[in-house]
């Protein structure tokens, strides 16, 4: 059971008004939709509602999400495959949910998916495999020297650098999906 409640659009502050206006006026709410924002009555889905509850920090969120989802080196791809680590990792049905669609849509078939879920990264090749790997490592606390050296030479330090904070972020969104019960 959610431990908190929706925020209508109705009910809010002004200062959550102009986030939850970031967030469903953004780069989320613009180009495809492969998973839905906002419930029916207009609240916002998964973590972004729990954003609303300190807009500052919900704000700092949601550009830093954008930031990693539309404006990094990592290839679409690749991106999804990270997230869906991240996702399969800490058990985040809505991270999956929302990025299984995502990554349908750029190809990724449902072998390579139930891969994922299982954190299998054999059947990714080249660039996809690498970033796997690195984000697999990340999640287990750190690259150890080979790895770095692979990454940082074929990836970039940029991307790495990237990387660590594509799995820092869909980490904190687990953890804050997870503690406060928000189940879709």
């Amino acid at each position: 059971m959610a431990r908190i409640q929706p925020h209508h659009p109705a009910a809010l502050t002004d200062e959550q008004r102009t986030l939850y206006q970031r967030i469903t006026g953004g780069p989320r709410a613009n180009g495809p939709q492969h998973f839905a924002l906002t419930a029916p009555d207009g609240s916002l889905r998964g973590p972004f509602d729990a954003f609303l509850l300190s807009p500052q920090v919900g704000d700092a969120l949601q550009q830093v999400g954008a930031a990693i989802r539309y404006r990094t080196g990592l290839p679409d791809r690749a991106r999804e495959l990270a997230i869906l680590l991240v996702a399969a990792h800490w058990g985040s049905a809505f991270e999956r949910e929302s990025h299984v669609a995502i990554a349908r849509s750029l190809g990724v078939n449902d072998v390579e998916l139930a891969a994922l879920e299982e954190r299998d990264v054999t059947a990714f090749t080249g660039v996809e495999n690498l970033v796997a790997r690195t984000v697999l490592a990340l999640l287990g606390g750190d690259l150890d020297d080979e790895l770095w050296a692979e990454a940082s030479r074929e990836l970039g330090a940029q991307v790495v650098f990237e990387l660590t904070a594509l799995v820092g972020y869909y980490s904190t969104l687990a953890l804050q999906l997870r503690v406060f019960r928000v189940d879709e």
